[in-house]
């Protein structure tokens, strides 16, 4: 038993369990925001030009049951806007990523061209360096950088 909390207590400490909550709780909040948003905005706007009650109003009985069609479109209207926009946000994170590591790249290939080559072993040395460390080769008026 103290092996299975132990891993309990691992598995809790880990950083993307506690990411996922957060996501869990941001996604119920923001579920409520747009079934208010379909609930409130939305359906007056599509009964208003169908000329229909407040609600959807499809409701088909069988028998005893009640099908609730409208209920069921406003779900799917409900999922249709979540789905775009966690795929705006995905699409953002993911553009923001790439131009991260495009910037990166581009600072690292300007920290290798700025840095002194041995004219001799073509091995990259301190600037200043009047012998390189690799070859010994002598760098006549000291290392330079290159541009």
């Amino acid at each position: 038993m103290k092996g299975f909390m132990k891993e309990f207590r691992e598995f809790i400490a880990r950083g993307n369990v506690m990411d996922m909550a957060v996501g869990v709780i941001i996604g119920g909040a923001f579920t409520a925001i747009v079934t208010s948003l379909v609930d409130d905005i939305i359906e007056p706007l599509i009964s208003g030009l169908t000329g229909g009650e407040e609600e959807i109003g499809l409701v088909v009985n069988v028998g005893a049951a009640q099908l609730n069609f409208g209920a069921f479109i406003s779900a799917i209207i409900n999922f249709l806007i979540i789905a775009f926009i966690v795929f705006l946000l995905v699409k953002g994170v993911n553009k923001f990523s790439e131009e991260a590591k495009k910037l990166s790249h581009q600072q690292e290939v300007e920290e290798e061209a700025a840095a002194p080559i041995c004219p001799h072993c073509l091995e990259e040395v301190k600037e200043g360096a009047t012998r390189c460390p690799h070859c010994g080769g002598e760098i006549p008026g000291g290392a330079k950088p290159q541009n």
